[in-house]
């Protein structure tokens, strides 16, 4: 379960963390701005800066991945599963709500670790 987000507004370099209101379910709130167009997120653990791999993503190696805010408001999003097997990522098949964005993540590697 997550114990960290580290999101960032439109493209810039500060970090908010403190948009973010974690639920004891793992599940999270975020408050943005009502003029953000693009958000990034990332989820530590461990209670450090240690951040999980986004599955949407793990095979970007050119920096983050943006996802954009009108289109999570208006129609909600779920990311690409593709940390696991085909057959596992269809138990976890969901659909979101207006406003929601359903990420998966996974904890890096030894490999991936050992790269930092």
């Amino acid at each position: 379960m997550p114990t960290g987000y580290q999101i960032r507004l439109d493209r810039q370099q500060a970090v908010h963390n403190d948009w973010v209101k974690q639920n004891e379910d793992g599940s999270a709130e975020l408050t943005v701005p009502a003029d953000a167009h693009e958000i990034s997120v990332h989820l530590a653990y461990d209670n450090s800066m240690e951040i999980y791999v986004n599955c949407d993503a793990q095979k970007n190696e050119f920096g983050d991945v943006w996802y954009l805010v009108p289109r999570i408001m208006s129609e909600g999003m779920v990311m690409a599963n593709g940390c696991g097997k085909a057959k596992v990522n269809d138990k976890f098949k969901t659909t979101a709500a207006p406003g929601e964005l359903i990420m998966f993540v996974r904890e890096k590697n030894w490999k991936e670790k050992a790269k930092d």
